[in-house]
């Protein structure tokens, strides 16, 4: 079946596709009261066709077994809609053999390199850990900056004079 340029007869009706029959004889009466040949402005001819047309859609629509087949008529002119594929779904699988052999033998990679390591350091006397130059310059200016407290000043002779506080009379010494 050809493709026509021309319209539906739900659009020669200007109904949907699932009016119903009230909806439909509505529409027909609507239509048929402005293109019928006796009550028209159009001119004999226009008037007699379009007429016709909206006859044929209603008799087509009005019967349920011919609009079905009219339908199904629809369907097979139409062309199939675009399908969006659908996305894949991350799935997680399990490892496979070879998967778990690799993973077996990265990880007696590492294990023989960090042996190896520890057993020539061990061998040739290194010491196994360096602190690095940068502890060192941590540790002087720890030094540096730790200023004696209070606690560790020596403590006034027995018999020295007491002398007022630089903090006012009413301060108590420590």
């Amino acid at each position: 079946m050809a493709v026509t340029d021309q319209p539906s007869y739900y659009e020669l009706l200007q109904i949907r596709p699932d009016a119903s029959a009230q909806e439909l004889r509505q529409a027909f009466r609507r239509l048929s009261k402005r293109y019928h040949p006796d009550t028209t402005d159009l001119p004999q001819p226009e008037a007699q066709e379009a007429f016709r047309q909206v006859q044929q859609a209603y008799l087509t629509l009005g019967d349920p077994a011919r609009r079905r087949l009219y339908d199904a008529g629809l369907q097979a002119q139409r062309p199939p809609a675009r399908v969006r594929a659908p996305q894949p779904v991350p799935v997680r699988r399990p490892l496979s053999g070879g998967e778990w052999f690799a993973l077996l033998l990265l990880a007696l990679a590492v294990v023989f390199s960090l042996v190896l390591g520890v057993g020539l350091a061990w061998a040739r006397g290194t010491a196994l850990f360096t602190a690095p130059s940068w502890w060192a310059v941590a540790e002087q200016t720890a030094v540096v900056l730790d200023l004696p407290s209070a606690d560790d000043r020596p403590a006034a002779p027995p018999d020295a004079p007491l002398q007022p506080s630089p903090a006012g009379a009413g301060a108590v010494a420590g």
